[in-house]
C-alpha cells in the first residue's frame, strides 16, 4: 500500500464510522452521565473498536476460505448493506439504545457493535482483509483504519462541545450528508465486485 492508498482508506472508513451518528447516540446515553463516566464510556467504545476491526481485518481472508464466499460477491453484498445503512442516515431513521447498569457496559454492544461498527463497516473490513496479501499491508491498513477509529473517539470525547456548537439540527445535517457519501462508496463497491464478477464470467466463456 502507498500512502496515497493509506490517506484514503482512512478519509473511507472514517465516513463508514459515520461519526455524526455515533455521536448522536453517544450523546442520548449519556445524557444523564457526568463528564468522567463520558470520557471513560469513549475511551473503552474506541479501543473495543480497534480491537475488533483488527480480527476482522485479519481473520477476512480466513472467512472467505472457509465458507468458499468469492471477494467480489462479498463486496456486491457489502455494497447493499452500506447503501441500506445510507438511506437510514438520509432518512434520519434514530436507532434505540437500550439501558445497563451502567454506562460502561453499553460499550461493546450496542455502542461499538452495531451503532459504531454495522454490518456495512464490518463488510468492508473483511474485504480489505481478503484483498491484503502482505505483513507490511495489513499492518499499514490496520494503521490506516486504526487513525480512523481515534478520530472518531476524539470526536465522542469532545461531542458535548461540538453539539453545544452546531445543535442538535447541525449533527442531523451532517448524518445526512454522510449518508450521501456512503451512498455513492456504496455504489462504487457494487460496480468494483460486478465488474469484476462479468470479467471472470466472460473469462469462462472463451
Amino acid at each position: 500500500m502507498t500512502l496515497s492508498d493509506c490517506f484514503a482508506l482512512f478519509v473511507k472508513f472514517f465516513f463508514l464510522l459515520t461519526p455524526p451518528f455515533v455521536m448522536s447516540a453517544f450523546l442520548s446515553v449519556t445524557k444523564d452521565n457526568t463528564i468522567q463516566e463520558r470520557n471513560t464510556l469513549a475511551i473503552w467504545i474506541t479501543l473495543w473498536i480497534l480491537i475488533i476491526s483488527g480480527v476482522l481485518l485479519f481473520f477476512g481472508g480466513f472467512i472467505f476460505k472457509i465458507f468458499g464466499i468469492t471477494l467480489d460477491a462479498f463486496r456486491i453484498g457489502t455494497g447493499a448493506l452500506l447503501f441500506l445503512t445510507a438511506v437510514s442516515l438520509v432518512r434520519g431513521d434514530s436507532i434505540r439504545v437500550p439501558s445497563g447498569d451502567s454506562v460502561q457496559s453499553l460499550a461493546v454492544v450496542p455502542m461499538a457493535i452495531p451503532i459504531t461498527l454495522g454490518p456495512a463497516s464490518i463488510g468492508v473490513l473483511m474485504v480489505y482483509g481478503g484483498e491484503i496479501k502482505t505483513g507490511l499491508g495489513f499492518f499499514l491498513a490496520y494503521l490506516s483504519i486504526s487513525a480512523a477509529v481515534i478520530c472518531v473517539g476524539a470526536l465522542l470525547l469532545v461531542s458535548n462541545y461540538i453539539q453545544k456548537a452546531i445543535g442538535k439540527n447541525g449533527l442531523v445535517v451532517l448524518s445526512k450528508l454522510t449518508g450521501l457519501i456512503l451512498a455513492a462508496l456504496s455504489a462504487q463497491m457494487i460496480f468494483e465486485g460486478a465488474d469484476a464478477f462479468l470479467l471472470q464470467t466472460l473469462e469462462k466463456l472463451k
